[in-house]
């Protein structure tokens, strides 16, 4: 089997089962309602045909895709994510009505449960026509005492995960996004990965143009993410792993970017200077790209001739390496992308919740210790499906401050 396929058709026999799996739970618990709500038998046979095939024809669909296909090409992937989309929204969205009105004949109950529904098909459908693009710029400050005086104010605008296979409207997302991030006027841009979904063809001639446009006085820095790299491609004996990154690289040379593949540079002001590292994404990472338990990656060879007196910024696409980064070497601002919020958040007094938070335990925004900070950006794309809930697509302004030197 080719390199990159085992772990990938393990994934799609995973979300084949879990399609399955909701699929038949809603045709359950459908035939159940239909059996109290309805006693003609031949209407009660019509209603439950239309409702199996809206329960199962997603699962349908997307079994074929995630077994049999023989690779994943941009509109499969697509076809996919919209097949999704589908599916949480006729199946997944009716499930709290269908089983609260086969577990009780109170109609309050039912009631909540028929408002569930609604809420929850609302919910979907804002976050694929409203939220998905409504992007926002979230401005940080970090503050830091190793900060060289030159650099006070020294602004840097995050990006992070494209997915450009995936969007609706790929050109006017990205041109949308590029026209955001230059008028904030930064110093860097940085860009943290995933900026296609499977293959590097998805940045076509007219995304290298627009993206060609992003600019920053001293430039834009990018790293690999899991998707860069080609893992998700199945026939990888037509396109190599190797030849998916070597092409999206040059892709992205074009652009005038500069990809940082496990390296440090140096940016300087007069006698001041700060480090700048970037952490590819390697196919041995894969396995472990949504688990918490990273004890076993070690950073220590990136770091080993970075001078550890020099202010340093570190991008790494999965933030579950922070505190890998933190014991090889003391970057003083991990920035860092990957998760999205699962592109579904909510905020609750001052408590933002996500579904993310059962699989990470950094997941969204900015975390501090000991002086040393990891931003995590939710990214402009979408993967999975094409919707955010509460996860608005985001760009990232830094701005950073020197503060008193420790006595």
């Amino acid at each position: 089997m080719p390199n990159g396929c085992a772990w990938g058709t393990a994934t799609r026999h995973t979300m084949a089962w879990i399609f399955t799996f909701c699929s038949l739970l809603s045709l359950l618990l459908d035939y159940l309602m239909l059996s109290r709500l309805c006693h003609n038998p031949k209407r009660q046979r019509g209603w439950m045909i239309t409702l199996a095939i809206l329960d199962t024809l997603p699962t349908i669909i997307n079994l074929p895709l995630y077994l049999f296909s023989f690779d994943n090409h941009i509109p499969m992937s697509a076809l996919a994510c919209w097949t999704n989309y589908l599916f949480m929204v006729g199946v997944v969205a009716r499930l709290p009505f269908s089983f609260f009105y086969v577990i009780s004949r109170n109609k309050w109950v039912r009631a909540v449960g028929a408002a569930c529904s609604l809420v929850a098909v609302a919910l979907f459908l804002y976050g694929m026509a409203v939220t998905r693009t409504d992007y926002v710029v979230n401005e940080v400050t970090i503050q830091s005492s190793r900060l060289p005086q030159a650099f006070d104010g020294y602004r840097i605008v995050q990006i992070s995960d494209i997915h450009a296979g995936n969007l609706v409207d790929a050109e006017k997302e990205i041109a949308e996004v590029v026209e955001l991030s230059n008028s904030l006027d930064a110093n860097m841009v940085a860009f943290c990965g995933d900026m296609i979904d499977i293959r590097h063809s998805e940045i076509t001639p007219q995304i290298v143009n627009i993206l060609k446009r992003l600019k920053a006085t001293d430039g834009v820095y990018s790293i690999t993410g899991n998707h860069d790299i080609g893992v998700y491609i199945r026939d990888s004996i037509r396109l190599t792993l190797k030849e998916n990154t070597r092409q999206l690289m040059e892709k992205q040379r074009q652009m005038g970017w500069r990809t940082l593949d496990n390296q440090t540079e140096y940016i300087h002001r007069g006698k001041d200077s700060i480090s700048l590292t970037g952490i590819s994404f390697s196919q041995s990472l894969q396995e472990k790209r949504h688990s918490s338990n990273m004890s076993q990656v070690t950073l220590d060879s990136i770091y080993i001739n970075t001078p550890r007196e020099v202010f340093n910024i570190t991008l790494v696409h999965l933030p579950q390496l922070w505190d890998n980064i933190r014991e090889a070497y003391p970057a003083d601002l991990t920035l860092s992308g990957h998760v999205h919020a699962m592109q579904i958040a909510a905020k609750v007094g001052q408590w933002r919740l996500s579904p993310s938070m059962l699989l990470y335990k950094r997941w969204s925004g900015l975390y501090e210790e000991q002086g040393r900070y990891l931003y995590i950006n939710d990214g402009v794309g979408y993967g999975l499906y094409p919707m955010r809930i509460g996860a608005r697509p985001e760009i990232t302004l830094l701005e950073l401050k020197c503060s008193q030197k420790q006595q």
